[in-house]
């Protein structure tokens, strides 16, 4: 499957714009998958731990792969503590915590093995060379790496990050309000597997929220647009989870969840909508990168933004006698 090009297809820089990609998957564990990356895309494999490996020298940068749960990786506080003095009997002392340590969370990670899933956290990847990393998603299937429709249980998910265009407070509302009007089509593009509709990990935004973003005269600036994003989502879990973009811009902002170490800073849409298809023929990175350029060409055209967004908040502040009256209009029109 070939990308589609974005409507502007360079960042601020002048560079090609770039794709982060991140899945998770079940049935195949870190190492094993560690090896299906190097295999395919080259690079030397790096133990960070039991359950977290890196895949360094690949033709795109460095492939992370884990197991998805903290708690199967030792603490990094832990592990940069360093001894109380520099008496031998305390580096000793140290080094045995360490040692307790890290065998205690690799005996966590053995146990939840197969319990929570394996993520691959992708290097940043020109948009035109995604098809090249479809590859890995045919060869994951390949190895018997399980996705989102293989069970009830699986609640998995592929995330994009694509670069930003723009870091301008207007072009960061412009595809803020494009997504907001698209959401409801990407949903049913996506087919959203129940399972991930019912956990928390991308949840549509609240209605006050859409209708504040749309309204024709909000335009604000950087600091209030933020600070309206957060009032409204104070969490990570959003369908397009805009935190690190604005970490990336604003990392002062007041806000305790700027201090959250699992918000990276980074000048991308984190975009948390699509399933883990993998047992779907055809499906990877791609198809989904795909349905988000309807995102970024609704973005690119003002006078459709304009107008959709206006129409959604008519639709949408109604009051209920007036949409009862519309429905029955429509009934007796119908033949």
């Amino acid at each position: 499957m070939t990308p589609f090009p974005p409507p502007e297809p360079r960042n601020p820089d002048g560079a090609l714009r770039r794709v982060g990609v991140e899945i998770e998957f079940a049935g195949l564990p870190p190492l094993e998958t560690a090896e299906v990356v190097r295999e395919l895309f080259g690079g030397e494999l790096v133990a960070l731990s039991a359950h977290r490996i890196r895949v360094e020298a690949t033709r795109w940068g460095t492939f992370i792969i884990e197991l998805d749960t903290q708690y199967a990786h030792p603490d990094e506080a832990v592990l940069d503590a360093g001894p109380r003095d520099d008496t031998e009997w305390e580096r000793q002392r140290h080094q045995m915590r360490v040692d307790f340590h890290t065998r205690t969370r690799e005996l966590i990670g053995d146990v939840v093995t197969g319990l929570v899933p394996t993520e691959i956290v992708c290097p940043p990847v020109p948009w035109n060379e995604l098809g090249a990393l479809d590859a890995l998603f045919i060869a994951l299937r390949e190895h018997g790496a399980k996705g989102t429709d293989d069970s009830l249980l699986y609640g998995f998910g592929l995330h994009l990050n694509p670069e930003a265009p723009s870091l301008e407070p207007r072009s960061l509302l412009d595809h803020l309000r494009a997504y907001l009007l698209s959401a409801e089509w990407l949903r049913e593009q996506i087919d959203v597997d129940i399972t991930r509709e019912v956990l928390p990990h991308a949840n549509p935004f609240p209605r006050p929220y859409a209708l504040k973003v749309l309204a024709p005269d909000y335009a604000p600036d950087l600091d209030t647009l933020i600070g309206d994003y957060l009032e409204e989502n104070p969490t990570r879990n959003r369908e397009l989870d805009m935190t690190p973009l604005f970490a990336q811009l604003r990392p002062d902002f007041p806000h305790e969840l700027f201090r959250n170490k699992l918000v990276k800073p980074r000048p991308t849409y984190h975009y948390r909508l699509p399933d883990a298809r993998l047992s779907l023929a055809g499906w990877g990175a791609t198809m989904e990168w795909n349905r988000w350029i309807e995102v970024e060409k609704l973005a690119a055209d003002q006078e459709a933004l304009r107008r959709r967004g206006a129409a959604f908040v008519a639709k949408h502040t109604r009051s209920p006698l007036a949409r009862l009256w519309l429905r029955m209009r429509g009934w007796m029109r119908a033949p």
